[in-house]
């Protein structure tokens, strides 16, 4: 009777940010707006290039993006909403269907920054051919390729972790179900899993991030041989691409390319990239960017003419 009592947690408890009500409440209108501005963000870039004839495939990875972007954020920022107002709480498969989504769409994330980064360079080196490279067959099997590579990710992940028993405790301290705080509630030794998980995602995320860097040094060298308004123009949309990918990946690398023993600055740096980072790449996309920003301009005139109608 008393194995039967330990050995299985059917649901896990998350610790938050506060325990104290007025900051919760502070807390929960930070995040509410933080998570709307996402969903608006993302959005009107995904209808910004889905109405506007924007056709270079740049906008096309673009929109994935905004996709995945949306996505991911909503893996974490409606159920850490709700928690700020009733009891934190997870059930044992919830918690396991975060996992998977939330690596499923970070693996997707990293795999399309990658595919992103080689349309920049086939843009800057074969500027003649860019087209007829990056055609639409193959922008369309790059970006299944990015989602089959985070798919691939996540199912590792859960492959890795289910087989674990977890008889208590099951407090969590963290604000959703990732694998470095679940990891550490299993009943037995997890350290050669420890070592799996960090090889799985952390060596890749670290490596990823220094090919990214070689490539866009490759991209920024192969400038210089282009005339000067075209330079400013490539340099500027590398520039953004480097933000954005230094955004994700460096926050990725603390948290997944280390022991899985917690620090201070965890909860911090998850927000980042978890909340911070699909709010702010629509901004930094269009900020920098002409072109987008007058294709939001048409399909604002657009929309005022339909409705003056």
């Amino acid at each position: 009777m008393e194995t039967q009592n330990v050995s299985r947690v059917t649901e896990f408890v998350l610790l938050g940010f506060s325990q104290t009500q007025d900051f919760q409440k502070l807390l929960f209108l930070v995040f509410l707006s933080v998570y709307i501005i996402t969903v608006v963000g993302n959005i009107l870039i995904m209808v910004t290039v889905t109405f506007d004839p924007l056709n270079m495939p740049m906008y096309f990875l673009l929109r994935n993006l905004a996709v995945i972007d949306l996505c991911y954020s909503t893996v974490t920022c409606p159920k850490m909403l709700v928690d700020f107002v009733r009891e934190p709480k997870n059930s044992y498969q919830g918690c396991m269907a975060q996992i998977v989504f939330f690596h499923l769409l970070g693996g997707g994330t990293v795999f399309s920054l990658s595919v992103m980064a080689y349309d920049r360079y086939t843009a800057i080196s074969r500027p003649l051919h860019y087209v007829t490279i990056m055609n639409t067959r193959l922008c369309v099997g790059l970006v299944v390729a990015a989602w089959l590579g985070g798919f691939v990710h996540s199912i590792v992940q859960l492959v890795l972790m289910l087989p674990l028993p977890f008889c208590g405790p099951n407090v969590l301290d963290n604000f959703y179900c990732d694998v470095p705080q679940v990891l550490r509630l299993a009943c037995i030794d997890t350290s050669l899993l420890e070592l799996l998980m960090i090889s799985n995602s952390g060596m890749l995320v670290l490596l990823w991030f220094l090919l990214l860097l070689i490539s866009y040094t490759v991209i920024l060298v192969l400038l210089r041989s282009h005339s000067g308004q075209a330079r400013r123009k490539a340099a500027s949309t590398c520039t953004t691409h480097i933000i954005v990918v230094s955004m994700i990946f460096i926050p990725c690398i603390y948290i997944y390319s280390r022991p899985f023993t917690p620090f201070p600055m965890d909860k911090a740096v998850s927000i980042s990239y978890t909340v911070m980072t699909p709010m702010l790449n629509p901004m930094i996309y269009t900020l920098r960017n002409q072109e987008m920003q007058a294709a939001m301009k048409r399909l604002g005139r657009h929309l005022v003419t339909l409705r003056r109608e």
